[in-house]
């Protein structure tokens, strides 16, 4: 299996974070907002993902899991949407979106070929990048500061 890692702080766990729009795909557990275990994968999200999600519900009691809604692979991002869907239709456990750039520290986010998602204030556009941008998400140490909103994907592809 792929890399887990644990700490012990407390007994009461409330949500789940996701990050699945680019590899590796990570999972993390908090308790009271702070990091308590993350799961992280080099596998392909279709092929591990519920498996994961249902083993963390099984083991943890969670009560909301917040998924990066997007931008970023549209195909990760639809894929999370439909397993996350069937988990609050079958298991009751709300689920809603945070914006990927919550976990990039507001850089670009590839888009297509060399266009890149960026943020201005509020407002995700595309821009272009002569140069590729590496691509790293992580899963905070607490998630207090994170903005949620509804859970439906945020698809914004640009004019081809």
């Amino acid at each position: 299996r792929d890399l887990v890692r644990s700490r012990g702080l407390g007994d009461v766990y409330k949500r789940q974070v996701i990050l699945s729009i680019a590899m590796p795909l990570q999972l993390g557990v908090y308790c009271d907002d702070r990091l308590h275990e993350s799961i992280v994968s080099e596998q392909k999200t279709s092929e591990v993902l519920a498996s994961l999600i249902i083993e963390l519900l099984e083991r943890y009691p969670i009560e909301q899991i917040l998924y990066t809604y997007g931008p970023g692979s549209f195909m990760a991002i639809k894929l999370t949407y439909i397993i996350l869907k069937t988990i609050e239709i079958v298991r009751g456990v709300e689920f809603v979106g945070v914006d990927a750039f919550a976990f990039n520290a507001n850089r670009p986010i590839k888009a297509l070929g060399n266009l890149y998602f960026i943020k201005a204030g509020e407002e995700i556009l595309t821009q272009k990048f002569d140069q590729t941008i590496e691509q790293t998400f992580h899963l905070p140490q607490s998630i207090s500061h994170l903005r949620s909103c509804d859970n439906k994907p945020l698809y914004i592809i640009p004019a081809i």
